[in-house]
């Protein structure tokens, strides 16, 4: 709810994923990706944010593997929120979205995720 230092949703290591169910069925045309500036870190770093990682969309939570919406990067010496479009075109709908977290910025204990985001236009 907040973007105060610390608030974050951590995981283990480097890698991980998390998975959205929206609240209706949407064609995605972007992502946004949130991370607390280096300014508010009390380190001065941000090396849990996520790096490198890619966003699919789910037909269903039983699905192992997602359609490719994108692969991306998230630059830590840019704005703390930064947008991503869909780069892999399709004309599917998705009520379900996996975040894979590939990579973080050097942090060797846990990443931080603040807020993710799904932008798209409802499936009528």
């Amino acid at each position: 709810p907040d973007m105060y230092p610390g608030n974050c949703w951590a995981f283990k290591g480097s890698q991980g994923y998390l998975v959205v169910r929206l609240s209706m069925k949407i064609y995605p045309t972007a992502f946004t990706l949130e991370h607390i500036p280096k300014a508010l870190s009390p380190t001065g770093n941000i090396t849990s944010a996520p790096k490198n990682f890619s966003v699919y969309g789910l037909e269903d939570e039983y699905q192992e593997e997602g359609v490719l919406l994108g692969h991306y990067f998230y630059d830590q010496g840019g704005e703390p929120l930064q947008m991503f479009p869909v780069k892999e075109k399709n004309e599917n709908v998705f009520q379900i979205v996996e975040l894979r977290i590939v990579s973080n910025w050097g942090h060797a204990e846990y990443t931080c995720l603040y807020r993710f985001r799904v932008h798209g236009k409802p499936a009528e």
